[in-house]
C-alpha cells in the first residue's frame, strides 16, 4: 500500500521580509552615491576645479562609501549580526546630514530622501521579525 500523498513541504524563507526591504533601501542609498559621485567627476571634467584631482578624491570616497553600504546590505541579507551596528551607526550619522539638507540649506530634494531611507532602515531594523532574526544568541 502507497501512502496518501502528503501536501509539499513549503521552504520557510529564514530572512523576513522587514531585513529584505532594509537592505534594498541601504542598495538604493548606494546606487545614489555611486550616481553622485558620477555627477561630482562630470562636473570635474566639464568645469574647471580649483585643484585638478580633489573631485577625483571626492568621488573615489563617495563611491568607496557606496561599497560600504553594498557590503553591509549583503551581510544584513546574509543574517550577520554583525552588521546591524555598523548600519544603524549610518543612519544615524544621515539624520543630522538630511535635517541639515532639507531644512537648514533649503535643499528638501535632496534632505528629503534621506532622512526618508534613514528613518525607514532604522523603523525596519527594529521591528520584532528584524530583531529576532539578527539578536545574537548568547553562549
Amino acid at each position: 500500500m502507497s501512502e496518501p500523498d502528503s501536501p509539499p513541504e513549503t521552504e520557510v524563507d529564514p530572512v523576513p521580509s522587514q531585513v529584505r526591504l532594509a537592505a534594498l533601501v541601504i542598495g538604493l542609498e548606494a546606487l545614489a552615491l555611486a550616481v553622485a559621485a558620477c555627477i561630482v567627476v562630470e562636473k570635474a571634467v566639464t568645469g574647471h576645479p580649483a585643484k585638478w584631482w580633489s573631485p577625483y578624491v571626492l568621488a573615489a570616497l563617495i563611491i568607496a562609501g557606496a561599497l560600504v553600504l553594498l557590503l553591509a546590505a549583503r551581510s544584513l541579507v546574509r543574517l550577520r549580526a554583525a552588521a546591524r551596528t555598523p548600519i544603524l551607526v549610518l543612519q544615524l550619522l544621515a539624520l543630522p546630514v538630511s535635517y541639515s539638507l532639507a531644512f537648514q540649506a533649503g535643499l528638501v530634494v535632496y534632505g528629503g530622501p534621506i532622512l526618508v531611507a534613514a528613518l525607514t532602515v532604522l523603523y525596519l531594523l527594529f521591528t520584532p521579525p528584524a530583531r529576532e532574526a539578527l539578536d545574537r544568541v548568547p553562549d
